[in-house]
């Protein structure tokens, strides 16, 4: 069966991160493709849909500037908030938002991390993609084979900066 991936960004890159539901917004309900976000289009978002996606983007591109891996492009920004307002998921970045199953077999990404315990363990009863996930402790869990992280969701107290460290230390691992 063929996984559809549907989402925001690029096709491939360097990390995907996997969310259950996409932005409660008409434009965005049949998205059937991964598609890179526009300038301002970020701002558009959080302005119909909330703090909670302000908190999502936000998180993201903290992620991003903590990694700091020598391959992305996160180095020509000064900051993660210019990354976010100029990059993050547009035509020119590395990386993925997506709304779908991981597709760890056919993998067009480096890293993968699937933001949610609830949403972790959902897939992992739904669809069989992996069985060498390993829990690490109550939030993170790791898949060195396919390069799977599970991480808390993309807000602010459940992914705090002290565990945007630790995802990041995790992910460095993976090389």
């Amino acid at each position: 069966m063929k996984i559809l991936t549907r989402g925001f960004g690029q096709v491939s890159g360097l990390i995907a991160i996997y969310i259950e539901h996409a932005p409660p917004m008409q434009e965005y309900k049949e998205l059937e493709s991964v598609q890179a976000l526009r300038l301002g289009e970020i701002e558009m978002i959080t302005s119909a849909s909330g703090n909670g996606w302000r908190k999502i983007f936000n998180v993201y591109a903290k992620i991003l500037g903590q990694l700091g891996h020598t391959d992305h492009n996160f180095t020509n920004y000064k900051s993660w908030q210019d990354y976010r307002q100029q990059c993050l998921l547009q035509s020119h970045s590395q990386e993925a938002l997506l709304f779908s199953v991981p597709n760890l077999h056919d993998s067009q990404y480096r890293y993968h991390v699937i933001a949610g315990r609830t949403y972790a363990k959902k897939l992992f009863r739904d669809h069989i993609f992996t069985n060498s996930l390993i829990w690490l402790d109550d939030e993170f869990a790791v898949d060195k084979t396919h390069n799977l992280v599970v991480c808390p969701f993309l807000d602010y107290r459940q992914l705090s900066n002290i565990k945007i460290n630790k995802l990041c230390d995790i992910l460095h691992s993976l090389n």
